[in-house]
């Protein structure tokens, strides 16, 4: 008796310690609870750093015991940011300069990714393929033709250096959201679009009726990425628009580049440019964050059914 006590209360601390199947035990549970802490604090730091630092006054800088809590929070730092990045003019064209683009490139993506997916067409995988290529190939090959291209038809300067692409599929990253929509559009039931087509409908209704309602998941991730690429790129920016268009980014890195000239790295005033330049980098970043935390049920429903975790 006292023996099958025993072995049942060892079965018992067994079953809870390592779970009846792979994934339902005590120590598989701990270990994937530890791992998500592990990365969610490489993700998690360099944000907490910049908002803790943002709000530290010139004292709390250069006070080696100040680490993590501020002795006051100081909004002359978001003040003199926002003054400098002119930040009211400046949102609004990078708004438009990010969305105009995405919002066009998204609709290119969709219509392309729909006809490579349920259309057969002579030359079909070698254009598959030379669509797959200009993924490959680095920006920096294609940057000065394609600068001297616009500057032949007097386009530099102006949002139309983002549109034009966007619209023709050759936009930033075009390929890959092509290539998101293409294997979206593959998994829907070819009997749907049958009984459609026996209905009456023609390719265009089909693809506006029945193909885009079921991908907005896929339209949300698209639009997303593509605003995020769209925000962050300066290199084009700055390359075409001159001085007539500008963005958050590339003033924020601009108004660092002149800072460092004037009091370089490690130099005494240096630390001064520190907190102000942590406030300008979480004005550039929070409209991107306010739109992640409107859309993220979409944005994890999109990732799943898109097929980006390789699945």
């Amino acid at each position: 008796m006292w023996k099958n006590r025993s072995i049942n209360t060892a079965n018992k601390f067994r079953k809870r310690l390592f779970g009846m199947g792979e994934n339902d035990g005590f120590v598989f549970k701990a270990v994937v609870y530890l791992l998500l802490i592990g990365i969610g604090f490489v993700y998690l730091y360099p944000m907490l750093f910049m908002l803790v630092n943002s709000f530290m006054s010139l004292d709390d800088l250069v006070n080696s015991m100040v680490k993590w809590i501020p002795s006051t929070l100081y909004f002359e730092n978001y003040a003199k940011a926002l003054k400098v990045l002119d930040y009211k003019t400046t949102l609004l064209q990078t708004l438009m300069v990010a969305g105009v683009p995405a919002l066009l490139q998204t609709v290119a993506a969709a219509i392309i990714g729909y006809g490579f997916a349920r259309f057969d067409f002579p030359l079909k995988k070698l254009l598959f393929g030379l669509m797959l290529a200009t993924f490959v190939i680095p920006t920096q090959i294609t940057m000065m033709p394609t600068y001297l291209l616009f500057k032949k038809y007097e386009l530099l300067g102006s949002l139309e250096t983002f549109i034009y692409p966007a619209i023709l599929g050759q936009g930033l990253k075009s390929a890959l959201f092509i290539l998101i929509f293409y294997q979206f559009f593959k998994r829907i039931p070819a009997v749907l679009e049958e009984a459609a087509e026996i209905d009456g409908a023609g390719s265009l209704k089909i693809f506006y009726r029945i193909a885009i309602p079921m991908a907005v998941p896929s339209i949300i991730i698209v639009f997303l990425f593509s605003f995020v690429w769209y925000w962050n790129e300066t290199y084009l920016a700055g390359l075409y628009f001159g001085n007539e268009l500008t963005i958050l980014p590339l003033e924020l890195q601009r108004f660092a580049d002149s800072y460092n000239k004037v009091y370089p790295p490690g130099s005494p005033g240096n630390q001064l440019n520190e907190a102000i330049n942590l406030a300008g980098t979480m004005l550039t970043i929070a409209p991107l964050l306010i739109l992640y935390f409107v859309l993220q049920r979409w944005f994890v429903e999109g990732v799943d059914r898109s097929g980006i975790t390789g699945e």
